[in-house]
């Protein structure tokens, strides 16, 4: 038996019904007299008839005993009775894309015992019987104990699948630095590349490709980040001073790779320019696997669009189909790079690597330069197109896919895409006239904060108490939800209008049981991230002698994945304390939620 039953049927309940549906489903037209729908029901052994009209669609369901029950003598009325006649209706179905649990409920509720599944195109794909959940529930309990219970071995096998393909990806920047003949930068990528897949290998050995629930799918999710982090090391090992403890060069370069992965951008690095090109490369090539959701590309790119449906509990914002989505996006952003780097040329920054890295690492809303200067003397024309990027990489994904998949120029644009540039819009006004920098570089620094990319030209640390709080106060609120920036999100905000009716004992029985969720979501997420910071700030104060006001700033720079820095954190600080902060940055890039759900499992 079991080791734990509860556990075991827990798993299978979560499983999509499409895995346990009979496929072969007899479909007849409403007009098929009962004697031929007899006739088939016996030669092809069924004992139910789903009933379509005209176009094709499901209206009703006809069984063996509707035909012996309602035909009261079969030799005189079968010719002349339809199966438009007998059958029962209004059909009650199940969409392929829900659980078991979800079809037990549904049966129960409507005292039936088979369901016929339907897709999308409310087309019929198969017919789920009560005995089949029954026959899986009871084999779950009766399995002999094993070493890995089947939800870690789901976990496994999609996480050394997703790092066997982040393998796979980071021989871009491998090859170029081999063509650049940068063979020290190029070494630790193999060495990065090579452990990932034979990692990767080792987990599905022992793993299997199942579908998870939201709380798996947050853990594999937080893996992942956190064995890329782990990996993407290992470049970084090359080139840290040897003359610090090897506890120092591990911790810095852990920080390093966690601020590429999250796209969180603050870096150790005073003078980039002193790496060689290839590196600088990588380390903006790791924000833009980071900031595309790299993890959520993998899973859309090989696997059938109804097991990616606990992947959406934790992404914010609306979705459309996302194996369609994400391959547009992919294009998409491509072209970004490819424009952004290309104006950047003829604007006069004429190191082609660098202006790629430089693309890579706005639209992802990272925050690396390739160089310590690249900033420094933009001309107007720059700061706009740098600006765009930004913008572009905190608006939702969604958005650049109706860009370009529907009336081309005229995207319609939601009241969260509004909603963000009214934010921005006022918040700059603001921070212009309390700044005292310039209106370019105002506006510049309400950019880089709004979407999180954390591009700036000089510390932050002299500014006053207010311009600081609306920076802050722009981080935490992050772009648009299911983008590349980071935050709590505009999408998330919206939930915030339920609050009232949350909080009063007879308007909350109305919310859905979902819309509670998602509120209590916000609310814990909300108060988090002024909490982390207010404590990672207290640390930092305390251990680096600075005002509190400025390791408040840089906290908040790190939770939110903001980037934004008042120059506090270098290579100096202690190995502790920049390990701490790259596990920040890792639950700052999952905004949090990802972490809730794995620990919190009633919210999922």
């Amino acid at each position: 038996m079991s080791t734990n039953p509860e556990k075991a049927v827990s798993y299978v309940l979560s499983k999509y019904v499409t895995e346990y549906m009979d496929k072969d489903v007899l479909k007849l037209d409403m007009d098929t007299r009962t004697r031929e729908a007899a006739t088939m029901l016996r030669h092809y052994e069924r004992d139910d008839i789903i009933v379509i009209d005209k176009q094709k669609l499901p209206i009703g369901i006809v069984t063996d005993e509707d035909i012996l029950s309602k035909v009261s003598d079969a030799t005189v009325y079968a010719e002349a009775t339809t199966l438009k006649e007998i059958m029962s209706q209004p059909l009650i179905t199940i969409s392929d894309k829900s659980t078991l649990q979800d079809a037990l409920h549904k049966m129960r509720d409507n005292n039936i015992r088979k369901l016929p599944i339907i897709s999308k195109k409310n087309q019929v794909v198969g017919m789920l019987f009560q005995s089949t959940i029954a026959n899986a529930i009871r084999d779950a309990t009766a399995t002999a104990p094993r070493l890995l219970s089947p939800p870690i071995k789901a976990v496994l096998g999609n996480l050394g699948f997703v790092l066997q393909f982040a393998g796979v990806l980071l021989l871009v920047p491998a090859v170029v630095a081999t063509l650049l003949e940068d063979t020290v930068t190029a070494s630790g990528i193999y060495l990065t590349t090579v452990l990932l897949l034979v990692t990767g290998f080792f987990l599905n050995s022992y793993g299997e490709k199942a579908s998870l629930n939201l709380q798996q799918a947050s853990i594999l999710v937080f893996a992942s980040l956190f064995l890329l982090s782990l990996f993407g090391t290992i470049p970084y090992l090359y080139v840290f001073p040897s003359d610090e403890t090897p506890g120092e060069v591990f911790a810095n370069a852990f920080f390093s790779s966690a601020a590429g992965f999250t796209t969180g951008g603050i870096s150790l690095f005073d003078e980039p320019e002193k790496l060689s090109q290839s590196f600088t490369f990588f380390r903006s090539y790791t924000q833009l696997v980071g900031g595309m959701s790299f993890i959520y590309l993998v899973m859309t790119a090989f696997y059938p669009e109804s097991k990616l449906q606990a992947m959406r509990g934790f992404i914010s914002g609306k979705t459309l189909h996302m194996k369609e989505l994400f391959l547009t996006i992919t294009v998409i952003f491509t072209i970004y790079i490819v424009i952004v780097a290309s104006l950047l040329y003829i604007f006069g920054e004429r190191n082609i690597i660098d202006n790629f890295s430089l693309a890579m690492s706005t639209l992802s809303t990272g925050g690396f330069t390739p160089t310590s200067t690249i900033l420094n003397g933009l001309l107007w024309q720059e700061h706009v197109v740098l600006m765009g990027a930004m913008i572009l990489g905190a608006l939702p994904f969604t958005f650049h896919y109706a860009f370009v998949r529907k009336k081309f120029l005229s995207p319609k644009l939601g009241k969260e895409v509004l909603t963000y540039f009214a934010i921005l819009g006022g918040a700059t006004i603001l921070f212009a006239g309390i700044s005292g920098l310039d209106p370019m570089q105002s506006v510049f620094y309400s950019v880089s904060a709004s979407t999180t990319a954390g591009l700036q030209m000089e510390s932050l640390a002299g500014l006053s108490g207010g311009a600081h709080t609306i920076l802050i106060i722009l981080m935490f609120i992050g772009g648009c939800g299911f983008s590349t920036a980071g935050g709590l999100k505009i999408f998330r905000l919206f939930h915030l209008v339920d609050i009232k009716a949350y909080f009063s004992k007879i308007k909350r029985s109305e919310l859905s049981s979902q819309s509670k969720k998602e509120l209590l979501s916000t609310l814990i997420i909300l108060a988090l991230f002024p909490t982390i910071s207010a404590i990672t700030g207290a640390h930092l104060a305390a251990i680096e002698d600075v005002p509190y006001q400025d390791a408040f700033f840089e906290a908040a720079g790190i939770i939110t994945t903001g980037g934004l820095s008042a120059g506090i954190i270098d290579s100096d600080t202690d190995p502790a304390t920049m390990v701490v902060l790259g596990f920040l940055m890792i639950f700052g890039r999952l905004e949090i939620i990802a972490i809730i759900y794995i620990f919190v499992p009633r919210l999922s």
